[in-house]
């Protein structure tokens, strides 16, 4: 049976600190570019996936932290 994954930081922390925009290719071959939320984010590169890039986010002394991934997708953190 496989473990579940869980997030190292919870939603509402997430949701109170950052702005998430999702732009590129979905899994689909559909194009995005919208702003989403934890559940919208799980949904497009899975939780430990997110769990990585939160943790770059974390780190990032900067206003705006860009994860590029390779299959066609770029996050942007935004500090609110």
């Amino acid at each position: 049976m496989k473990a579940t994954a869980t997030l190292a930081y919870s939603s509402k922390f997430i949701n109170r600190n950052y702005r998430i925009k999702v732009s590129g290719v979905d899994g689909q071959g559909n194009k995005v570019h919208k702003l989403v939320g934890v559940r919208g984010i799980i949904e497009l590169i899975g939780i430990e996936m997110l769990n990585k890039l939160l943790k770059r986010a974390v780190n990032c002394l900067e206003d705006v932290c860009v994860c590029k991934l390779r299959r066609g997708l770029k996050v942007s953190f935004y500090n609110k």
